[in-house]
């Protein structure tokens, strides 16, 4: 059988349907390949959430192919269910999959290693199609066309394991979102919302804790939202309640979430058990109101701080994290500074600072009054400062509190000498001990090195 790798860009749920695909593709008894040189099939599973995102695909897709020419390159993911045309045109790919038809690669996969074309469904073209169509047979490489996301209710979900997640697996537990974001092209490249159902969740998760792993991270594209979609209809809550109540698990963090979804109750749920990791994070994008209605997000600032003010309320340690957009088209200085002060005023642990990017499809790509390219990168500066100052600030406010924290795996240590570790509201902290991974410790944290904690074992 062929010999597979499969390059990851984007979020955890496009990292979990790479995961997925991998599980499936041992299955059918292909091999992994160490590096993308090695393999006879590279599986290229693609963001597009940016321009930027499109462009790292696009330039790892002609990299690869110039180091291992013999090669069939199958692009996948949001980029490909996107712009299947663009990517078909790059040199060394063999065929473009959506989103819609992921599940299908292995069997495409099967098809190529065999030398032949297999027709696995109508969205399958064959090269023998694009020459009647007037194509070439050395530029005509063979593709699938995406079809309708929205028509899809299958969820990928396949836990993540690898990079910052050897100690703590990620879980996909929903995917999709119903909500039209103007500048979010995510909706359009991963259909409507779709929800693992809890006795899968519950299952996966009773798994982990029998193999030992001590914290597990839930993740989707709009978490909140999770069991929406599910007939009995179960909220996001109800789920974490059933956790805590079926499963062993010593400890559950969740991924970001939306402002709206963060309730009074689920909030006093955290607080009520040490098994909640005590982290939000809340997207925010803007802290202007004209700004959020041209979004088309369903909240206004004081919403938005009537969350975090719970949050500290409740849980005065807690991590608080924020995505925030610089430069959304017709952001006026003012509208800028507006959100700056915003989030100077706020209790925030760290922020994620996008620049506005144009992503084709979405009402705010029509709009015409764009901040010009120097100006946005300015804003997105002064934010970035403004998220360093606050993430200090927050590691300095923990110095001389006792954290119970969890050893990370040996990958995610500074320095061979040292055991990098993870408290409950996410700071990264330092021993200056080994330890192995996953296991627990009590340690006062001492003081600030860089973006870390030194933490003193007690």
């Amino acid at each position: 059988m062929a010999t597979f790798y499969i390059e990851q860009f984007g979020c955890r749920a496009t990292q979990a349907d790479g995961a997925a695909l991998q599980q499936q593709l041992l299955a059918r008894g292909c091999t992994p390949a160490a590096q993308a040189g090695d393999a006879d099939i590279v599986v290229v599973n693609t963001c597009t959430v940016t321009a930027s995102a499109d462009a790292q695909a696009r330039d790892a897709i002609r990299k690869m192919h110039a180091a291992n020419p013999t090669a069939r390159v199958i692009v996948t993911g949001c980029y490909a269910q996107r712009a299947p045309e663009e990517l078909s045109q790059l040199p060394g790919v063999a065929w473009v999959v959506g989103n819609s038809h992921k599940p299908q690669i292995p069997e495409l996969v099967g098809a190529l290693s065999g030398d032949r074309f297999l027709p696995l469904a109508d969205g399958f073209v064959s090269a023998e199609s694009l020459l009647t169509a007037g194509g070439s047979p050395e530029r005509a490489p063979e593709k699938i066309r995406h079809g309708n996301i929205f028509e899809q209710k299958l969820l990928l979900s396949t836990p993540v394991f690898g990079e910052e997640n050897h100690t703590r697996p990620t879980l996909k537990i929903q995917d999709g979102c119903d909500s039209r974001c103007s500048f979010c092209v995510i909706p359009f490249v991963r259909g409507r919302s779709r929800s693992l159902p809890p006795e899968m969740v519950l299952h996966e998760i009773r798994g982990f804790t029998e193999k030992g792993y001590r914290e597990i991270v839930l993740s989707g594209i709009n978490l909140g939202t999770y069991g929406r979609d599910l007939s009995p209809r179960i909220e996001l809550e109800a789920l974490l309640r059933r956790i805590l109540d079926e499963t062993s698990i010593e400890r559950l963090r969740i991924s970001s979430i939306e402002p709206m979804d963060v309730t009074r109750d689920l909030v006093a749920l955290f607080a009520s058990t040490s098994r909640l990791a005590q982290h939000f994070h809340m997207p925010l994008q803007s802290g202007c109101d004209r700004i959020l209605a041209a979004m088309h997000r369903w909240y206004r600032a004081e919403h938005y701080a009537r969350r975090v003010e719970l949050i500290h309320e409740l849980l005065p340690h807690a991590a608080i994290g924020a995505d925030v957009i610089a430069g959304f088209p017709g952001e006026t200085e003012e509208e800028h500074a507006a959100t700056v002060a915003f989030i100077e005023k706020l209790p925030f642990s760290y922020l994620h600072v996008f620049s506005y990017s144009k992503r084709p499809g979405t009402k705010a790509a029509s709009l015409s009054n764009h901040v010009p390219g120097a100006i946005l990168k300015r804003r997105a500066r002064e934010l970035r400062a403004l998220s360093h100052r606050k993430a200090y600030a927050f590691r300095n406010s923990q110095v001389g509190r006792e954290l119970r924290v969890l050893t990370l795996h040996p990958s995610e240590n500074a320095e061979s000498n040292q055991t990098a570790a993870l408290s409950t509201n996410y700071l990264r902290l330092l021993l200056d001990e080994t330890f192995p991974a996953n296991q627990w410790l009590q340690v006062t944290a001492s003081k600030t090195v860089g973006d870390h904690l030194l933490g003193r074992v007690l």
